[in-house]
């Protein structure tokens, strides 16, 4: 089972050619990650601020397979393939909202870690139930 998000193509997201800049759907994605908290039962601004904990990005993948345009939206499907003890996969794959056509899919690895000093940590059990939950 996948989280399933949205995220408005604006125009300050374009380049010169018109299609959406690429290194901004790793803004998309971050966005989507933000989503999957918040709409389930986790505040991401609570995981930060208060839990102290933090998922940096130590390694990334993607592949682009159709444009998008000012105007358009991009359906962000975000699972987990694979969890480790203080580490998590997550893939993105990004669908053109309005004919449902692939633009993207990215593997994005991220390690749990405390944010006062900045050390991995094993990811809390409730996070891990959540992974679990959307795992492939």
């Amino acid at each position: 089972m996948a989280f399933r998000t949205q995220c408005p193509v604006r125009f300050g997201d374009v380049d010169h050619a018109g299609i959406v800049y690429y290194p901004h759907f790793f803004i998309y994605f971050h966005e989507a990650f933000e989503d999957f908290f918040n709409e389930n039962a986790q505040k991401y601004s609570e995981l930060l601020n208060q839990r102290r904990l933090g998922f940096p990005t130590v390694h990334i993948e993607i592949d682009y397979s159709a444009p998008l345009r000012y105007g358009d939206a991009l359906d962000i499907e975000l699972s987990v393939p694979k969890l480790t003890a203080r580490s998590a996969m997550f893939r993105y794959v990004g669908f053109r909202h309005s004919d449902g056509k692939q633009a993207c899919e990215a593997s994005i690895t991220c390690v749990c870690v405390h944010l006062d000093h900045f050390s991995a940590l094993p990811i809390p059990d409730d996070l891990r139930d959540l992974f679990a939950k959307f795992a492939e």
